[in-house]
């Protein structure tokens, strides 16, 4: 997630599936690095909705931005935050944004298409459902 790309996403869904699934799967948002910053692009929506944050210059800038991203969007579950050799995003393609499940070994049993219009909880919970019925 990145503050400028989540703010049509919905997390009040994965906040509900969060709490639902607490105890039996982990829920984690990774901030990756800023995709509408004011140094670069903006986007006239970010202005509007007054996610405007430039560029992270080191990595407690992009602690602050991480954290003013969950707070802005309600995020329950915690987050972690990418490194600026964006290790995470590009291993994972999590630009702009993307829903994963990872089971045990680190076997990717569900991966979403590239948000924000591939961004669907309700995909995510039926792979949960379907992991569990395995176990």
């Amino acid at each position: 997630m990145s503050a400028a790309s989540s703010n049509s996403l919905d997390f009040p869904a994965l906040n509900k599936l969060a709490e639902q699934y607490q105890g039996k799967i982990g829920f984690y948002a990774v901030y990756i690095l800023e995709v509408h910053p004011t140094d670069v692009w903006q986007m006239q929506s970010n202005v509007r909705d007054g996610v405007l944050f430039r560029s992270p210059k080191d990595e407690s800038e992009r602690a602050f931005v991480a954290g003013a991203c969950v707070r802005r969007l309600g995020i329950k579950f915690p987050a972690l935050i990418d490194g600026f050799d964006n290790r995470v995003e590009s291993t994972y393609t999590g630009w702009p944004d993307r829903l994963y499940l990872i089971g045990q070994g680190g076997r990717i049993l569900y991966k979403s298409k590239s948000g924000p219009f591939g961004f669907h909880p309700q995909d995510l919970a039926q792979a949960i459902n379907a992991s569990l019925a395995l176990n």
